[in-house]
């Protein structure tokens, strides 16, 4: 049994030396190969020393976006699991042998994606799993009503589940996303359509449609920092995680429901977000909302092409 890690890395910093040392550190003789795929940083995280000790370095030169490099650093994997690791999760003793412990197990026939609790800087246990979101929960969020109502309109993460227990999701969060290779292969790994940003929701909808589940084990864990490098760009971050919505809606929801969510999405969602911001008296938040919208708009030929592509 072996597994092939997969780390995506856009201007890190030190944040992935210390995640491959933690992979090389606790991989409990289980791991065969560490693939770091860059996305053209420019800072100096790949001379930090990623490289050596059983760690391959593909060179995008460019950004590919997260779901096609996730693919690029999985093809060749010939280990029986596949770890797609966030730079800034940091694994802990015991967590690989672990999961692979649970998911060669008896009961697991059916389990094809598994989480582990994760713990963030401030000890706490983040609460990173998901239900699938209906076309009714994206208006939800993109009308504000889920802010506004939160009992009538629940997110999707699961936060009133306290993460302390193991149990079968729906989805658990890709900064630790542990995958049958077999599965990812099957389902032709991520959708590449999708540059960041639900590619792994988007994964474990299709593996629920083809009869494998996904399980979050409690007793497995892992460190995660969080916030992710896109705190650099906070527009690019506003119009990608959009533009994933508008995907995701239109490949799974029914044409008529995708479209009020683009409308709501498109036409009504920035005026909310600019109020908010006028609330807390951000000039930066308003402007990087109207470059992210402007970006969105911009993009909707493309994206109406891809998202009709089916």
């Amino acid at each position: 049994m072996s597994v092939d890690v997969v780390v995506v890395n856009w201007n890190s910093g030190r944040q992935l030396r210390a995640c491959i040392e933690s992979v090389l550190e606790f991989g409990d003789g289980l791991v065969g190969r560490i693939v770091v795929v860059d996305n053209g940083s420019t800072d100096d995280s790949l001379e930090l020393g990623p490289a050596g000790g059983g760690v391959t370095v593909v060179r995008a030169g460019g950004n590919l976006g997260f779901a096609k490099a996730c693919n690029a650093g999985a093809a060749g994997a010939a280990g029986d699991y596949l770890l797609f690791l966030n730079p800034d999760v940091r694994v802990l003793r015991g967590a690989l042998a672990a999961v692979c412990r649970f998911m060669e197990g008896a009961g697991a026939a059916a389990v094809g994606i598994c989480g582990v609790k994760l713990v963030g800087e401030d000890g706490k246990v983040q609460r990173g799993c998901a239900r699938f979101p209906g076309w009714l929960h994206m208006l939800s969020i993109a009308s504000g009503a889920n802010a506004l109502l939160p009992s009538l309109f629940p997110g999707h993460l699961m936060a009133d589940f306290d993460h302390e227990r193991s149990r079968a999701v729906d989805h658990v969060i890709g900064a630790f996303y542990f995958v049958r290779r077999g599965l990812f292969e099957e389902l032709g790994g991520f959708d590449e359509r999708f540059f960041v940003y639900l590619e792994d929701l988007d994964f474990s909808l299709r593996a629920r449609k083809s009869g494998r589940a996904a399980y979050y084990l409690a007793e497995a864990e892992a460190f995660h920092k969080g916030g992710g490098t896109s705190e650099q760009v906070k527009a690019h971050r506003l119009f990608y995680s959009l533009r994933s919505r508008l995907l995701y809606a239109f490949k799974h929801f029914g044409r008529g429901q995708a479209w009020c969510v683009s409308a709501v999405t498109l036409l009504l969602e920035p005026f909310p977000r600019l109020l908010r911001a006028a609330a807390r008296r951000s000039g930066a938040e308003a402007l990087d909302t109207l470059r992210g919208y402007a970006m969105l708009w911009g993009d909707l030929p493309g994206l109406v092409r891809r998202a009709l592509h089916d």
